[in-house]
């Protein structure tokens, strides 16, 4: 995130600095601006409210025109276009913010047949590129347990109570299901 908010200054004409920080960029620049660095941080503040409610109203009529909308809004920072890496940033961003949480993986199962509902351990491409980006300081999310035993994404903090409570589960059918079959 530092190099993020360095490049961003750094784009910024030197007389910028002579100005009050509120006068340096405004509107729908500021922003895109702002957004870039909200959605690259793990614990957005308070203060992203605005450039977050703006960047995810834009919503259109299919999910491929909603992200080339929100790509067009963050290429309206200045430094969104000023080098492979910013590039690349805002790239991730599009692809992965609001659609690599574990809720929205958790999203995308599968049914197998007879109500049966699978959550996939595998995770989507552009959300592996977006938690890869160097310029996304977030905790990628973590799969619990196995996709036919109710297997799901949990975000990364929450790892280690959800995997004991996935395996005290598990420890209950498997006793229940030997229960049944020894006839007890």
């Amino acid at each position: 995130m530092r190099s993020t908010i360095a490049l961003c200054l750094a784009a910024l004409p030197l007389g910028a600095f002579a100005q009050a920080p509120d006068d340096i960029l405004t509107g729908d620049v500021r922003l895109a601006c702002e957004a870039i660095l909200c959605l690259s941080s793990g614990q957005a503040p308070s203060e992203c409210q605005p450039s977050l409610k703006r960047y995810f109203s834009i919503v259109r009529r299919t999910t491929s025109r909603t992200l080339q909308a929100r790509r067009d809004f963050l290429k309206l920072c200045p430094t969104a276009n000023e080098n492979d890496y910013m590039r690349n940033l805002v790239e991730s961003l599009v692809d992965g913010s609001g659609r690599c949480d574990a809720a929205a993986l958790n999203g995308g199962g599968w049914s197998g047949g007879e109500g049966n509902y699978s959550v996939s351990n595998k995770m989507p491409a552009n959300c592996v590129a977006y938690y890869a980006n160097t310029g996304v300081d977030l905790q990628a999310p973590k799969y619990v347990g196995t996709p036919e035993r109710g297997g799901h994404w949990v975000e990364a903090s929450a790892y280690d109570a959800e995997l004991a409570a996935y395996n005290e589960r598990i420890r209950k059918e498997d006793e229940a299901r030997a229960n049944a079959s020894s006839g007890s």
